[in-house]
């Protein structure tokens, strides 16, 4: 599938892992995406403040500043941006759309490559209703509890 070329989206990529960061940026770039990668997620907050890019797609697990910090700090500057997080072990440690804030979670494998292009055409082709993150709960101290019996 060919993006029209009418529509050159921009897309960020960000991972500590260089392969992984090229493999990306050339498939994305043979779909007709404008693709920038960033090493790490201080960099990747460089190249928002510069330039305008319609989707952002990091890693989790990186080395001073997760996948789901960058997140956060990339939704409170522009909230509007569409975000997909990848993860070796998104299973394991329970990554979700809804406790990320990415508008989609996807799982490393062999099979990556074609789920991120499914994921961008999707993102491309349909507003999404983004939740926000899910908040920490508050202690069970400072909740406050009905007494039994209902009244």
């Amino acid at each position: 599938m060919k993006i029209p070329p009418h529509e050159p989206y921009r897309i960020l990529l960000v991972d500590d892992n260089r392969d992984g960061l090229l493999v990306r940026r050339a498939l994305l770039g043979e779909l007709g995406y404008i693709v920038e990668i960033a090493e790490n997620g201080a960099r990747a907050l460089n190249l928002l403040a510069l330039a305008n890019y319609d989707v952002v797609v990091t890693d989790q697990c990186m080395p001073g500043m997760d996948g789901a910090e960058l997140i956060r700090q990339i939704r409170s500057a522009n909230p509007k941006v569409r975000i997909i997080m990848l993860s070796g072990f998104a299973e394991g440690m329970g990554l979700t759309e809804e406790n990320t804030g990415a508008d989609i979670v996807l799982m490393k494998s062999s099979r990556e490559g074609v789920h991120l292009v499914r994921a961008m055409h999707r993102l491309m082709s349909a507003t999404l209703k983004r939740k926000p993150p899910a908040r920490q709960k508050q202690p069970p101290s400072q909740t406050k509890r009905r007494p039994m019996g209902g009244k």
